[in-house]
Parts: C-alpha cells; structure tokens; sequence
C-alpha cells in the first residue's frame, strides 16, 4: 500500500514540474509598421502613396473602401500580455483625410 502512495505521489510530483516547462511562442498578428515609416504619413497623400509606404491594410471593407484599417496584436508567450494597437485611416476625394490612433504604441 506504501509503495502504491509513493508511485503516485512521485507522479504527481512530476506532472506538476513538468507542466512548468511548457514553451509558449509569442503571437504578432496584423500590421507591424516601424515609428519612422509611420512619421512619413501625411494628410493629402494618395491611396496608392499611403499603400506603398505602409503595405495593404488589415481591414478595407468594400463598402467602405475610403476607410482603412491597419491593426497590430501581439501575444506575450512568457506572460500572456496581450497588446492591441488599431489605426483608422479615412480617405475624401482619393486623398488622406484624417489618421485616427497609431500602430507606435503612443
């Protein structure tokens, strides 16, 4: 009977520890656009000028083609911290009207 207890106490013992050892990968999703390319974003530009300079956007809903979504999320591995970070941009007349939030953590 002791020998039983000690088995399963030692397995125990050992799932425990090992669940510690799990790896976990970080998760980056979306758009990460670097600060400076950011700071190169002007009012007035064109569609095609803010695509080449940031790439396709996350979202561009075709029954809203003047509005643009660029979204960064990223996952933390270690912590589980999750970080979401959306900019809007909005076009009138085939240029660039208005940036609402930013993908630089500011």
């Amino acid at each position: 009977m002791n020998f039983r207890l000690f088995v399963f106490v030692t397995l125990l013992a050992s799932i425990v520890t090992l669940s510690a050892c799990v790896y976990r990968l970080d998760i980056p999703q979306g758009n990460r656009i670097d600060a400076g390319v950011i700071a190169q974003l002007e009012i007035g530009m064109t569609p095609r000028q803010v695509e080449f300079l940031l790439g396709e956007p996350a979202i561009a809903d075709p029954y809203h083609p003047e509005v643009w979504h660029y979204i960064h999320y990223f996952k933390s591995g270690d912590d589980q911290l999750i970080e979401k970070q959306v900019m809007i941009l909005r076009f009138t007349q085939d240029q660039l009207s208005s940036i609402e939030g930013s993908l630089d953590g500011s």
